[in-house]
Formats: C-alpha cells, structure tokens, sequence
C-alpha cells in the first residue's frame, strides 16, 4: 500500500492536492504526518530527497511534489483525469496553471483551514487579479464540461489541486462569481474534505512562521483549532 507523507492539515495546501485525489478516488494509503516547527526536516528516515511535502512511498519507490504524484497516480489508477480528450487536455493544464501560479493568493492568503482572517489592507492588484482568475478559470471548466466538477461529472486531479483555495476560500471570505461560488461550497462539502477539515481543527500545533506570515496581510476574526501547544517536528 502507498504511505503518503503530509505537513500540517492546517497548513499544508501542497499535502492536501494528493490526500484528496487519493481520498476522493478511493485509492487506498497510510498517512504520515509531519508537524511542521524548529525541528522540521522531509529528510528523516529518506522520506522525502527534498524535504519538502507532499512525498509518496509505493514500496521503495518514492515520488514527490504533487503535480508528480498525480501523474504517477493516473498511470495506475482510474479517474485521476478525464477520459475525454478536450476535457483532459483543459484539466492538466488548470492543474498546472496552480501549481505554478496564483503567486499574489499564496503569499496573502496562506492556508489556516481553522481560522477566520479579515484582510487587513484593500486587496493588492496582484491579488484581485488572482482572485479574478480563479472565478474565470473554474466559470470555464464548469460551462465547457458541464460540471458539477471542473471537468465533468467525476472529481479528479484538477479539483484536487484548487482543494486549497476552496479553504482559503473560507478562510479569508473571498468573493468569487456565484457559479464559482458554488463549486467552492461543493468542494467542502465532500466527505474527504470535511474529514481533513475536521483533522485540521484537532491539531494542537502551531508553526509561528506560519502565523507570522498570516499576520502580515489578515487578522483573525474566529480561531475554531483545538488549544494550542509548541510545535515539535
């Protein structure tokens, strides 16, 4: 069976790309997590050559970043991206699009799955323009492939990856075009997420630059998490 190892449910958008593909597709793994803090390392015991997650363990096979262990996913399982060749086409090319962009998104709304932040200056341009995007980009796969998933019927890898903006989403109280909306409400609702979400919220830890970075650009309205205690890798 496949270990994935994981940051932070809290935190750990890049985690949460592979752990709700697999979850959503019901592809059996263990999880490992790995708490973010002074002591961090992905390098412990050989689990990740980068040390970094998310990083994926089929027997001594290892394979790491997200977008790599969905193509190696799809090469073995069913469903990781659409079968209709426009539709996978579209899909591949959303997923890369946020895997290597949304840069304005990342660094002022990091994901906090158990807070609620109040942005604390207007939105920069370069944020708004992101924001914008991610209503025009899911708008697109909707209306193209007739939902309720960005590519169809069935989620799949492409949904897994904006997964992260769906809480971020939540988190910061982003507004998107209603059809966008939507979908981002579908997303939390899956059973998965909901499990992850509820995960997120047992944590005790806290990573201060995490909250550090958060600070800079929000302030927290509601902190939902489980009392805090240092954070120990």
């Amino acid at each position: 069976m496949y270990t994935l190892h994981i940051g932070n449910k809290n935190y750990s958008s890049w985690s949460l790309r592979p752990w709700s593909l697999m979850s959503g597709l019901g592809i059996p793994f263990h999880e490992r997590v790995h708490v973010f803090g002074p002591g961090w390392t992905g390098k412990t015991e050989g689990k990740s050559p980068t040390s970094k997650v998310p990083c994926l363990h089929d027997g001594a096979r290892v394979v790491w970043d997200s977008l790599a262990i969905a193509e190696y996913l799809a090469d073995r399982h069913a469903g990781v991206w659409p079968t209709d060749a426009d539709a996978r086409a579209w899909a591949r090319c959303a997923a890369a699009e946020m895997h290597s962009g949304f840069q304005a998104l990342r660094d002022t709304c990091s994901m906090s799955c158990g807070v609620r932040m109040k942005l604390v200056a207007p939105q920069s341009e370069a944020l708004k323009k992101d924001v914008a995007r991610i209503g025009e980009l899911f708008g697109e796969g909707l209306g193209r492939f007739g939902g309720p998933f960005l590519a169809g019927d069935r989620f799949g890898a492409v949904d897994a990856f904006f997964c992260p903006v769906a809480f971020r989403v939540q988190t910061y109280g982003l507004e998107l075009p209603k059809p966008a909306a939507d979908y981002v409400q579908r997303l939390l609702a899956l059973p998965w997420m909901k499990r992850w979400y509820d995960a997120a919220l047992q944590e005790p830890w806290r990573d201060e630059p995490h909250e550090e970075e958060i600070a800079r650009f929000a302030r927290v309205t509601h902190d939902f998490r489980a009392a805090s205690s240092k954070a120990t890798a």
